[in-house]
Protein backbone atom coordinates (compact mmCIF):
# COMPACT_ATOMS: atom_id res chain seq x y z
CA UNK A 1 0.00 0.00 0.00
CA UNK A 2 1.49 3.34 -1.04
CA UNK A 3 0.41 6.78 0.21
CA UNK A 4 0.55 9.74 -2.20
CA UNK A 5 -0.48 13.36 -2.28
CA UNK A 6 -3.32 14.47 -4.53
CA UNK A 7 -0.89 16.20 -6.90
CA UNK A 8 0.88 12.87 -7.45
CA UNK A 9 -2.11 11.16 -9.05
CA UNK A 10 -1.00 12.04 -12.58
CA UNK A 11 2.51 10.84 -11.83
CA UNK A 12 1.02 7.57 -10.55
CA UNK A 13 -1.35 6.94 -13.43
CA UNK A 14 0.67 8.53 -16.23
CA UNK A 15 -1.26 8.04 -19.43
CA UNK A 16 -3.38 5.21 -18.02
CA UNK A 17 -7.10 5.82 -17.99
CA UNK A 18 -8.80 6.71 -14.72
CA UNK A 19 -12.33 5.39 -14.36
CA UNK A 20 -15.23 6.35 -12.15
CA UNK A 21 -17.72 3.87 -10.72
CA UNK A 22 -21.44 4.49 -10.30
CA UNK A 23 -20.68 3.69 -6.65
CA UNK A 24 -18.33 6.70 -6.51
CA UNK A 25 -21.00 8.91 -8.04
CA UNK A 26 -23.55 7.76 -5.45
CA UNK A 27 -21.19 8.27 -2.50
CA UNK A 28 -20.07 11.70 -3.70
CA UNK A 29 -23.61 12.87 -4.38
CA UNK A 30 -24.79 11.56 -1.00
CA UNK A 31 -22.09 13.59 0.73
CA UNK A 32 -22.95 16.71 -1.26
CA UNK A 33 -26.64 16.41 -0.45
CA UNK A 34 -25.83 16.35 3.26
CA UNK A 35 -23.69 19.52 3.11
CA UNK A 36 -25.14 22.62 4.73
CA UNK A 37 -22.43 25.17 3.90
CA UNK A 38 -23.58 26.71 0.58
CA UNK A 39 -20.16 27.67 -0.82
CA UNK A 40 -18.61 24.31 0.07
CA UNK A 41 -21.59 22.56 -1.51
CA UNK A 42 -21.19 24.61 -4.72
CA UNK A 43 -17.46 23.76 -4.88
CA UNK A 44 -18.22 20.11 -4.29
CA UNK A 45 -20.82 20.12 -7.09
CA UNK A 46 -18.20 21.61 -9.42
CA UNK A 47 -15.78 18.85 -8.48
CA UNK A 48 -18.48 16.24 -9.00
CA UNK A 49 -19.22 17.60 -12.48
CA UNK A 50 -15.51 17.46 -13.38
CA UNK A 51 -15.27 13.88 -12.10
CA UNK A 52 -18.26 12.89 -14.25
CA UNK A 53 -16.08 13.56 -17.31
CA UNK A 54 -14.16 10.36 -16.48
CA UNK A 55 -15.29 7.17 -18.21
CA UNK A 56 -17.81 5.26 -16.12
CA UNK A 57 -17.26 1.58 -15.32
CA UNK A 58 -20.30 -0.61 -15.61
CA UNK A 59 -21.45 -3.05 -12.97
CA UNK A 60 -21.84 -6.29 -14.90
CA UNK A 61 -22.79 -9.89 -14.13
CA UNK A 62 -19.05 -10.58 -13.88
CA UNK A 63 -18.76 -7.78 -11.32
CA UNK A 64 -21.52 -9.47 -9.33
CA UNK A 65 -19.68 -12.80 -9.50
CA UNK A 66 -16.46 -11.15 -8.31
CA UNK A 67 -18.39 -9.37 -5.54
CA UNK A 68 -19.79 -12.70 -4.33
CA UNK A 69 -16.38 -14.38 -4.30
CA UNK A 70 -14.74 -11.51 -2.41
CA UNK A 71 -17.64 -11.22 0.05
CA UNK A 72 -17.43 -14.96 0.79
CA UNK A 73 -13.66 -14.79 1.31
CA UNK A 74 -14.02 -11.83 3.68
CA UNK A 75 -16.81 -13.59 5.56
CA UNK A 76 -14.59 -16.66 5.98
CA UNK A 77 -11.90 -14.35 7.36
CA UNK A 78 -14.41 -13.07 9.92
CA UNK A 79 -14.85 -9.66 8.33
CA UNK A 80 -18.46 -10.05 7.23
CA UNK A 81 -19.73 -7.26 9.48
CA UNK A 82 -16.72 -5.01 9.01
CA UNK A 83 -16.73 -4.22 5.30
CA UNK A 84 -19.03 -1.71 3.68
CA UNK A 85 -21.09 -2.89 0.73
CA UNK A 86 -20.18 0.14 -1.42
CA UNK A 87 -16.48 -0.49 -0.86
CA UNK A 88 -16.94 -4.12 -1.84
CA UNK A 89 -18.56 -3.10 -5.14
CA UNK A 90 -15.61 -0.80 -5.86
CA UNK A 91 -13.18 -3.57 -4.97
CA UNK A 92 -15.05 -6.06 -7.16
CA UNK A 93 -14.87 -3.72 -10.15
CA UNK A 94 -11.13 -3.24 -9.66
CA UNK A 95 -10.32 -6.93 -9.06
CA UNK A 96 -12.47 -8.05 -12.00
CA UNK A 97 -10.56 -5.79 -14.37
CA UNK A 98 -7.15 -6.08 -12.66
CA UNK A 99 -7.19 -2.32 -11.99
CA UNK A 100 -5.59 -0.45 -9.12
CA UNK A 101 -8.04 1.28 -6.79
CA UNK A 102 -7.25 4.87 -5.80
CA UNK A 103 -8.77 5.63 -2.40
CA UNK A 104 -8.52 7.91 0.60
CA UNK A 105 -9.64 5.04 2.85
CA UNK A 106 -7.18 2.21 2.27
CA UNK A 107 -8.06 0.58 5.62
CA UNK A 108 -11.50 -0.25 4.20
CA UNK A 109 -9.84 -2.39 1.53
CA UNK A 110 -6.88 -3.92 3.39
CA UNK A 111 -8.18 -7.51 3.49
CA UNK A 112 -9.66 -7.69 -0.02
CA UNK A 113 -7.89 -10.54 -1.80
CA UNK A 114 -6.36 -9.67 -5.15
CA UNK A 115 -6.95 -5.92 -4.84
CA UNK A 116 -4.21 -3.42 -5.61
CA UNK A 117 -4.67 -0.15 -3.70
CA UNK A 118 -2.99 3.26 -3.76
CA UNK A 119 -3.93 5.70 -1.00
CA UNK A 120 -4.48 9.29 -2.11
CA UNK A 121 -5.50 11.61 0.73
CA UNK A 122 -8.41 14.00 0.23
CA UNK A 123 -7.55 17.66 0.87
CA UNK A 124 -9.45 19.08 3.82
Amino acid sequence: MRRHQRADIHSITGQAAIYLSPVNVAEIRFGIELMTHVKKKQRAMGTCKRLRRKPLLRVTAETGETFGVIAAKLTKLGRSADFRIQDLWLAAQAVERNYTLLTANSKDFMDVPGLKVIEVPIPR
